[in-house]
């Protein structure tokens, strides 16, 4: 269906309409695990979003699936900057949730790379500052000390006493379990 619809926008050269339909199969690959794919629509897309003017929760959105896809890459600095950018578009617009989304995403990149230290300064800048108390970002925080410490038990608590804040959410629960089994990985090695 996607790719009648993009024939036919093309036809009419509806650019911006085009570009939230390439979003939109950019994020379906993704989910159905085509990354090749998934990165080539969101190529396509912001090739079109350079053509003509986007609108910012557009270019947001771009940013947004442009961060997860380097993410899913591990290429979590380049992910990190993507993300940086989304969370400024959407807290700009006054869009807390996807914002606040956005600023964990960052957190965990943070993690990833583990720049532990770094996460503080995050979120004590003035515009991240309304979310650093929520549950979800307390949540980051004790796995990233966990992961700190290496410590397996101390990752497995903060995973299970906050599954429903981290692991409902499909990318966190992709990071976060690689993180779970690459610690247990070198706990193992470590012992024998």
């Amino acid at each position: 269906l996607i790719a009648t619809l993009t024939h036919e926008l093309k036809k009419l050269d509806d650019k911006l309409s085009l570009m939230e339909v390439q979003l939109l199969e950019s994020q379906t690959w993704f989910q159905l695990k085509n990354l090749p794919k998934a990165k080539a629509s969101l190529t396509s897309a912001r090739a079109a979003a350079n053509a003509v003017f986007c609108p910012p929760m557009l270019q947001a959105a771009i940013d947004l699936q442009s961060g997860v896809l380097h993410a899913e890459e591990r290429d979590f600095k380049t992910a990190y900057s993507y993300f940086y950018e989304a969370f400024d578009a959407y807290f700009t617009a006054d869009q807390h949730t996807s914002a606040l989304n956005c600023l964990k995403y960052m957190i965990l990149c943070k993690i990833m790379t583990n720049s532990i230290d770094e996460i503080q300064l995050i979120i004590s800048v003035k515009s991240t500052s309304k979310y650093h108390s929520g549950p979800a970002i307390e949540a980051l925080k004790q796995v990233a000390s966990a992961y700190q410490q290496r410590s397996l038990a101390a990752l497995d608590a903060a995973l299970h006493a906050n599954s429903n804040l981290l692991l409902a959410d499909p990318i966190i629960k992709s990071h976060l379990t690689d993180m779970y089994e690459t610690l247990m990985e070198q706990n193992i090695m470590h012992v024998i």
